[in-house]
Parts: C-alpha cells; structure tokens; sequence
C-alpha cells in the first residue's frame, strides 16, 4: 500500500457553534457541503505533512517541558493552517477571544507557529512553513 496524499482532516466537535465560530469565523474557512449538522469543504489546498507528534514533543514545543500540564486538556491531534503572516493571524485569534499556548515563534525546524486548542481541543497551529515557500523570500512573523 501506498498513502498517496490525506483525504480528510475532521475534528470530532462535541459544541458545533464554538466549532463554526473558530473555523468559519476566525479561521475563514468556508464550507460548501454537509449532510445534518456535518459540514465540510473540498476547496482548501491539499495537506503537506502527516506526522505522528508524540506527547513530550508536543509539551515541549508548546510549553519547553516534556510534561503536558496537568491544567491544559491533552490534545487528541495536531493540525497546522499555513498562512503567510503568523503574527498577524495570531493577533486576529486573540482579538476573538482565544487564548493562544504561544505567539508566534520561530521553531528549530525554521517553521514560524502561534499555537492554541481549538473548542474541541485539537492542537491547532497558524504557521509558516518556510520549506512550502521556497523562493518566496517572505517574512512570517510580521517583522
């Protein structure tokens, strides 16, 4: 077998309303189908990396320390939206009223990421990836 690309990213969302507000509403992303309360769309560009991001390392990214703390809800997944001014992006979260893990940095990996829990507490990341860009000669952190 040979995994050609993800299909689908799809968080399970226990408060719809919270789930559409950030998605639809912070994130702007728009949905063109559904079927009852489930929607989806097929018009955001296809996922550039899949990974299996164990626990300490996430803990350590987020917060410097292998051990996720104990007040934080442990998050079932990781999703990353690219986006070409990550500080700017993160600034736009927080004046909706989301409380960021972190503002925007620049990882050891070059990747800039702001990050935070989505209502249904996936670990979701505004970021850029520099290596997606190659050329491009843009600036990710807003400076």
């Amino acid at each position: 077998m040979q995994v050609e690309f993800v299909t689908s990213i799809a968080p399970i969302v226990r408060d719809r309303e919270a789930a559409r507000a950030f998605y639809q509403g912070a994130l702007n992303l728009t949905f063109e189908g559904g079927e009852g309360d489930y929607v989806f769309t097929h018009r955001l560009d296809g996922v550039k990396h899949f990974g299996l991001w164990p626990l300490a390392e996430a803990a350590r990214a987020c917060f410097g320390t292998d051990e996720w703390p104990t007040d934080v809800p442990i998050p079932q997944a990781s999703v990353e939206f690219e986006v070409l001014d990550v500080a700017g992006a993160a600034e736009e979260l927080k004046q909706r009223g989301y409380r960021l893990i972190h503002e925007a940095r620049t990882e050891p990996w070059t990747q800039v990421t702001a990050r935070l829990l989505s209502p249904e507490g996936l670990l979701i990341a505004v970021c850029y990836t520099p290596q997606f860009h190659e050329g491009a000669g843009r600036k990710a952190d807003g400076g």
